[in-house]
């Protein structure tokens, strides 16, 4: 096998990781936003807090894996273990209180969520990640994160049809079984491939994924154009019984 081939089947597998036309409609139905349609301006988060130094809704399992110089938490609320319906809303900390920015309608896995992700299951893994590295098929659009355009190697493979075209326009690399400070598209799968990878939060195209976060173009943007190394930037997600536990 040739170094060039090698190369694209190691990309075509982080590529795959994210959606293919392969899997079946999400279990929990309704598209909650469009992919390549701009949608509307993020809301101002409205999510209730009793505690404004905790973040609703995660118990203290996950909430003690945040790090302690971590200022910016992406939240992934899942509807239930198997739904692929979620609600992503990006919080900041201000002294001792985390404030809700914004929020957005999203999808994760489409078979719902897994304590123990494996490449294949098409659930979204629960736990706490980094956010360390974007691309995409488009320029960046003024993200401080380490941005890798490259429209080849983003660009999802014709096969997969017209809806998921533009699934990786934009893409944020969930440091879910990857070497952080890598391209998103780096292939590295340090816990081995069996624990799957490529996990991604990326531009909805109105369905479950295979195992990435999805949210529209303008959450996208958004996210990319606050979200900042400096303030070192972490998603908590997973199904809302999970967070809360």
């Amino acid at each position: 096998m040739t170094a060039a081939a090698t190369a694209f089947g190691a990309l075509l597998g982080a590529l795959s990781a994210c959606g293919s036309e392969a899997a079946g409609p999400a279990r929990a139905g309704g598209a909650t936003g469009s992919r390549g349609q701009a949608g509307p301006r993020p809301t101002v988060s409205t999510v209730p807090t009793t505690d404004p130094t905790r973040i609703p809704g995660v118990g203290d399992r996950l909430f003690r894996q945040i790090p302690r110089d971590s200022d910016q938490v992406v939240a992934v609320y899942g509807e239930g273990e198997d739904s692929a319906d979620s609600t992503v809303v990006l919080y900041t900390r201000e002294g001792p209180a985390w404030r809700p920015v914004a929020d957005w309608p999203g999808h994760n896995g489409r078979n719902g969520w897994t304590m123990d992700h494996h490449m294949g299951d098409e659930r979204s893994p629960v736990g706490v990640f980094g956010l360390s590295g974007a691309g995409g098929v488009l320029d960046d659009p003024g993200t401080r994160l380490p941005y890798d355009q490259d429209e080849g190697a983003y660009a999802p493979p014709n096969d997969w049809g017209e809806v998921h075209q533009h699934d990786f326009d934009y893409v944020i690399a969930i440091d879910y079984n990857r070497l952080p400070g890598t391209a998103p598209d780096d292939p590295t799968r340090p816990e081995g491939d069996d624990k799957g990878g490529g996990i991604w939060l990326h531009l909805d195209h109105g369905d479950g994924t295979s195992g990435c976060v999805s949210v529209s173009k303008d959450a996208m943007e958004f996210l990319l154009r606050t979200l900042d190394p400096d303030r070192h930037p972490v998603m908590v997600m997973g199904d809302r019984a999970e967070l809360s536990a």
